[in-house]
C-alpha cells in the first residue's frame, strides 16, 4: 500500500439533532414558569432560520439560551448558529438565528494557509466546492493536522470524513 492516505474536512449540520433541540427547548420553553405570559417561543422560519419571540430582550435572550444548552446536549456545536441582536417588532422582541452549513472559500483558505503553515511538511490541501481535502504519504501526519485543526480557533464548526 504505497498511496497517499486522505480525509476530508466538512462543516455540515445533523439536521434532525437541530430540529430535536428545538422542539426540546419549545417544550421546555412551554412548560417553564418563568416564561409564562410573556410570549415566549422558538420555531422554524423556513428551512435554514429560528425565530425566537418574547415580550422583553431578557426573556428572548432566555429563549436562546435555553435552545443553544439544548444543542450542547445533543452533540451540535454552537458555531453552526449565526445569531442576530434582538429587534423590536410591534409589542414583542425577536431574535433570529440561521444555520451555516458548508465551508465558505473564505474558511477554506484559512484552514489550508493553517496546514501549510503549521502542519508537517507534506501535507497537502487542495479546496473542492465546500469542503478541503487533505492527504499525505504520512496517516501520523493526518492525525497531526486533525489534531491541529481541533486546537484552532476557527469561527465554523469542523468535521472529518472519509479518513483513508
Amino acid at each position: 500500500m504505497a498511496g497517499d492516505s486522505s480525509f476530508d474536512v466538512v462543516s455540515k449540520i445533523d439536521r434532525q439533532e437541530v430540529d430535536n433541540a428545538l422542539n426540546q427547548a419549545a417544550k421546555e420553553i412551554s412548560q417553564r414558569y418563568d416564561f409564562k405570559g410573556v410570549g415566549a417561543s422558538i420555531e422554524w422560519s423556513g428551512t435554514e432560520m429560528i425565530v425566537m419571540k418574547a415580550n422583553s430582550e431578557d426573556r428572548v435572550k432566555a429563549v436562546l439560551d435555553v435552545f443553544e444548552t439544548k444543542l450542547i446536549k445533543r452533540g451540535v456545536s454552537l458555531k453552526v448558529l449565526d445569531k442576530g441582536d434582538p429587534k423590536v417588532s410591534g409589542k414583542e422582541y425577536r431574535l433570529e438565528a440561521t444555520l451555516k452549513e458548508g465551508l465558505s472559500q473564505e474558511n477554506a483558505k484559512k484552514i489550508s494557509k493553517i496546514i501549510r503553515e503549521e502542519g508537517p511538511k507534506g501535507v497537502k490541501a487542495s479546496i473542492t466546492g465546500d469542503e478541503l481535502r487533505v492527504t499525505s504519504k504520512s496517516r501520523d501526519d493526518l492525525q497531526e493536522i486533525i489534531a491541529l485543526l481541533k486546537g484552532a480557533d476557527l469561527d465554523v464548526a469542523l468535521q472529518f470524513t472519509n479518513y483513508r
